[in-house]
């Protein structure tokens, strides 16, 4: 028998304390496959109007935001309004009409959730329907803490093919990527970046349960080339201003008058994107027909059959599909297979 030096012991134990850690910090994302793959590389499947959760005509979710984590959701969207007592908070169109409370409580559940998955990678995108400065998203941002996670590219915009792999935003920690869809300064606030700077989308409002589609919606007149893109697969339904009462909506109970006069004036399209006016159809997320909209393929209307369709179109898989009810049908078991595993 050779007996071990004592450098040799150490640098032994050394070894495999390396491959220890090595073997400990491998995966990306839960997946050892996606460590070595750049950001615009990957397909996320996401919750569309995250922060509206519960059971109202109103809500696009069935489980909290900390519970779309668990389940592996790693891409969130949300609209933020300023609301009458000029907070800024996440709002369904009007403050009145559905108040998910101050941005900064939604942040503040983001940053505990980040402390404590320090190998997982997040994506949110906030739509600023009301133009708000830049600034005081900046301010909420820093009022939770999130912002130190928050990942700020080396130019602006970050060329397709230049983003970081997930291992690296890892190591650096700079785990957060946020876009904004109007309102985004990356002179003022560099790590909020500009969503059609980076992204395009497809249509949404869908009402055709087949998703026959994959045309560029946002922003007008966009070219694919060297942009990432959201496709929306979350399927509305139409019922007219009769069918739904005011105590159905479900606010959380933040709205004054101020709130209750856009509210009403909003009505026709708060369950959408796109306001329109009193006496139209109202849109609401269609929760009905979620496990078959989220369904992973296999039929027309799933995720697999839209997808398909946009990567016939331009060459190459989504970067985002969003969902609504992310709890039905078989979203993440989706994200999987369109990342190739």
């Amino acid at each position: 028998m050779i007996p071990f030096s004592i450098p040799l012991l150490l640098l032994v134990s050394l070894c495999f304390l390396n491959i220890s850690t090595i073997s400990a910090q491998s995966l990306c994302n839960g997946h050892a496959e996606l460590c070595s793959r750049k950001y615009s590389n990957i397909t996320f499947i996401g919750a569309h109007d995250s922060a509206f959760v519960g059971d109202s005509p109103a809500d696009n979710q069935g489980i909290s935001v900390a519970a779309q984590l668990d389940s592996r959701i790693r891409f969130l969207q949300s609209q933020a309004h300023i609301n009458s007592f000029k907070t800024l908070s996440l709002c369904h169109t009007s403050c009145f009409l559905n108040d998910a409370g101050p941005l900064t409580t939604f942040l503040s559940t983001i940053k505990t959730w980040l402390d404590k998955h320090p190998d997982e990678v997040l994506t949110l995108l906030l739509t600023n329907g009301d133009r708000t400065d830049i600034k005081q998203y900046d301010t909420a941002f820093k009022s939770s803490g999130l912002n130190k996670y928050a990942y700020t590219p080396p130019a602006h915009p970050l060329r397709f093919d230049a983003w970081p792999t997930l291992a690296q935003l890892i190591s650096s920690k700079t785990r957060l990527v946020v876009f904004m869809d109007y309102g985004a300064n990356s002179a003022t606030v560099p790590y909020i970046l500009d969503e059609f700077a980076y992204f395009f989308e497809t249509p949404f409002n869908t009402l055709d349960p087949t998703f026959n589609q994959c045309s560029i919606d946002r922003p007008p007149g966009a070219k694919p080339d060297g942009r990432m893109y959201v496709v929306n697969h979350f399927l509305d339904k139409k019922i007219t201003e009769g069918d739904v009462k005011p105590e159905d909506i479900g606010t959380k109970g933040k709205g004054m008058l101020g709130d209750i006069a856009g509210g009403l004036g909003g009505l026709g399209g708060l369950f959408g994107r796109k306001k329109r006016g009193l006496g139209d159809d109202i849109l609401v997320p269609d929760r009905e027909k979620a496990k078959e909209t989220n369904a992973k393929g296999g039929g027309k209307g799933s995720i697999g059959a839209q997808v398909g369709k946009c990567e016939g179109l331009y060459g190459r898989m989504p970067n985002v599909v969003l969902l609504d009810f992310v709890e039905e049908g078989q979203g993440v078991a989706a994200q999987r297979v369109l990342n190739g595993f």
